[in-house]
């Protein structure tokens, strides 16, 4: 079960990534939202599940797989909960926040005033395009660190075939809830779910590293215990 939640803390791990985050906010001050998150989605999920197939049966074929879970899971459960404990702790510190703006102030003291400018996702969602956004959807939704991680744990399980698979998906549901909930939102209370999700912004504003913090810290703490008590006991 241990594997199973620190799997579940990781796909909310990846829910809080920052480019999602900034891509749902820009979809929803646009026209026809319901569209505009339909194409993300879709793009988000031929990426992520189809490579998060590929990826979880290619290591859960493998013929170390079985070894690796012997000899390298504690270690591998040590240096992952060492990373993350100690990433949670600087989002939660505020340090991250503190370094952003110092480099801001001297950019500042160098150039002057510096107008913040769009990332390339950001400008491509602004066009409003149902095609772009789903383009946009599945380049975003590459792998990253929490992705791959609980893929290699997924694979270590060695469930079977269908509950693996199923496993994946539901992984990859899971990051996509941001986007998820108000696309389900506008289908079936589109005036509540439009208010709702102004104050959602407000809270995600001034809230999301705390709470990507502590996941992460969570996280940590559970693969740092977990990995001492094999070491201990094997």
């Amino acid at each position: 079960m241990g594997g199973v939640f620190s799997i579940f803390l990781l796909s909310l791990l990846a829910m809080f990534n920052p480019t999602l985050l900034a891509a749902v906010t820009i979809m929803m001050l646009l026209p026809e939202p319901r569209r505009l998150i339909s194409g993300y989605l879709l793009g988000a999920y031929l990426t992520s599940i189809g490579l998060g197939m590929a990826i979880v049966f290619s290591l859960h074929n493998s013929a170390g797989v079985e070894s690796g879970k012997k000899t390298l899971s504690p270690l591998e459960d040590l240096v992952f909960g060492a990373i993350l404990a100690i990433v949670g702790w600087v989002l939660l510190s505020g340090r991250a926040t503190e370094i952003k703006e110092r480099r801001r102030r001297r950019k500042e003291e160098k150039h002057g005033p510096v107008e913040a400018k769009e990332s390339l996702p950001e400008r491509l969602l602004g066009r409003g395009s149902m095609r772009i956004t789903f383009a946009v959807g599945a380049l975003l939704s590459l792998p990253g660190a929490s992705y791959l991680l609980a893929l290699d744990k997924i694979a270590k399980l060695s469930w079977p075939t269908a509950t693996t698979a199923l496993a994946v998906i539901v992984f990859c549901l899971i990051q996509q809830l941001l986007l998820e909930a108000p696309l389900f939102g506008f289908w079936v209370a589109p005036d509540w779910t439009a208010r709702a999700v102004v104050k959602f912004r407000e809270w995600i504003a001034t809230n999301a590293s705390r709470a990507a913090g502590w996941v992460a810290l969570t996280l940590g703490c559970l693969l740092l215990i977990r990995g001492t008590v094999y070491l201990i006991v094997g």
